[in-house]
């Protein structure tokens, strides 16, 4: 399980790295496979271990619903700060960093299902996963409450046919997710197809190496035109743009969640001259990294 987020090019920077990177959990503060078909954990159960504060990071093959019942706090998902109140949800997709700040004595439930369970209960033809890969807080509903409710109940029997139950009872919890967030956030023109669901696992893990669209093509035995068409038809945008996008979004955490420097970042990323980094970033965002990360301390989203 790795235990940082940046890949670390030259092994001299390794030991300064690993201080500062983004921690990779599966549950958080734990290196160790999730040990059931779902994972079923109050907000209170780990939250009290921490004085209700759950330092930012990531899950590698983790998605989560987390749902407040009673009580308030924060929660910060890439860099924007939500204000957490009862009754908000909060979905995490897989690889999204995120920590929390709860008010002490608050009441939910927090569901972690892995990545292996979600892909089994989502057809590409439904459109679902464009949905639930947007990470954001959203009200919950009295359904969905219920439904959360019946999960953990079902998680704590050892009833037979138990594995089936909770598999179905998520599944139809995600759907409720995804519903929502396509309600209240609108969802993007995804056609989600077999080909993209590759090339998107392919930009998981090459975007620091920083592959070129014909590596990608190469890679899925596709010429880099129909890897451009099918992308366009999926997201409206080019395999170039959804193969910087990864990496500024990686760069992006980094300044946000670490302190380490500019330069080191680049270096991390795969970049040979931070100069050069910095250019790309600010013409990607309109932002210089350093303007960035000043930016953001203390922004916060209602």
């Amino acid at each position: 399980m790795e235990g940082s987020v940046l890949v670390l090019y030259n092994s001299n920077m390794r030991t300064a790295l690993s201080r500062s990177a983004i921690q990779v959990y599966n549950l958080f503060g734990e290196k160790r496979d999730l040990p059931d078909v779902v994972h079923c954990e109050t907000i209170a159960a780990r939250s009290v271990l921490h004085n209700w504060k759950l330092a930012v990071h990531r899950h590698a093959r983790l998605h989560q619903v987390l749902l407040i019942a009673r009580g308030s706090g924060k929660a910060t998902l890439d860099g924007r700060t939500f204000r957490l109140k009862s009754m908000n949800m909060v979905n995490v997709p897989v690889g999204d960093v995120h920590g929390y700040s709860f008010a002490p004595g608050t009441q939910g439930w927090v569901l972690t299902i892995a990545a292996e369970v979600l892909d089994e209960a989502l057809l590409s033809a439904e459109g679902l996963r464009a949905a639930l890969a947007q990470a954001g807080v959203l009200r919950s509903t009295r359904e969905i409450r219920a439904l959360m409710q019946q999960i953990f109940a079902e998680h704590a029997a050892r009833h037979f046919a138990r594995a089936h139950v909770l598999r179905a009872l998520s599944a139809a919890l995600i759907g409720l997710v995804a519903r929502e967030i396509a309600g209240q956030r609108g969802t993007p023109g995804a056609v989600d197809s077999e080909l993209f669901r590759r090339f998107e696992a392919l930009i998981e893990q090459h975007h620091l190496k920083r592959w070129t669209v014909a590596d990608y093509a190469e890679a899925l035995s596709v010429t880099p035109t129909h890897l451009n068409r099918l992308t366009r038809a999926s997201t409206g945008d080019t395999a170039s743009h959804l193969i910087l996008n990864r990496l500024i979004r990686e760069a992006r955490r980094n300044l946000v969640y670490t302190n380490l420097p500019v330069s080191m970042i680049a270096y991390a990323l795969g970049f040979d001259d931070p100069a050069y980094f910095s250019r790309v970033y600010a013409a990607a965002t309109g932002l210089s990294p350093s303007a960035f990360r000043a930016q953001v301390h203390g922004g916060e989203v209602e």
